[in-house]
């Protein structure tokens, strides 16, 4: 089992991924990363990417299920909800002494606090959309938005 990044280890990461934009190319460009990371490992994979609630891009690899996209929409409302990725929002109850659903009472069927879901922020605006990434374990979910966010922020310079 991966071991679960701290919370000051997520935190970092929210403020070094900042973007200086994000247009609907910037999330072609993502997306299609993700794509090419995903066919290259054959991984099974569902990705999407919004901004301010719109669909920007979505695709999914082969061994994804329609689960995949439930888990989706259950990541991004969470990321969507508390302006954090979804695995440092379960992180932040875990290392709480409890756990997501304990602490919030949200409906599961539309809030989960898995890993996989991240914040697109823009810097000096805040957070304008979400990536998501569903299939793997959820430490690897979110470790693969990590990377494609890196990659991103290397490319555009």
């Amino acid at each position: 089992m991966t071991d679960f990044p701290t919370l000051s280890e997520l935190a970092a990461q929210e403020t070094e991924l900042q973007l200086p934009g994000f247009t609907n190319d910037d999330a072609w460009a993502l997306g299609s990363a993700l794509v090419a990371r995903a066919q290259a490992e054959q991984l099974p994979v569902a990705i999407e990417i919004s901004r301010h609630s719109h669909q920007l891009f979505h695709a999914a690899l082969p061994g994804a299920t329609p689960d995949n996209d439930t888990w989706i929409a259950r990541k991004a409302a969470t990321v969507h909800r508390f302006g954090h990725s979804s695995l440092y929002v379960g992180q932040r109850s875990r290392e709480a002494g409890t756990t997501f659903e304990a602490e919030f009472g949200l409906d599961p069927q539309q809030y989960i606090a898995h890993g996989g879901g991240f914040p697109l922020l823009v810097r000096d605006v805040g957070p304008v959309g979400v990536v998501v990434v569903s299939g793997l374990p959820q430490v690897e979910d979110h470790a693969m938005v990590v990377a494609a966010l890196r990659a991103h922020l290397t490319a555009r310079g």
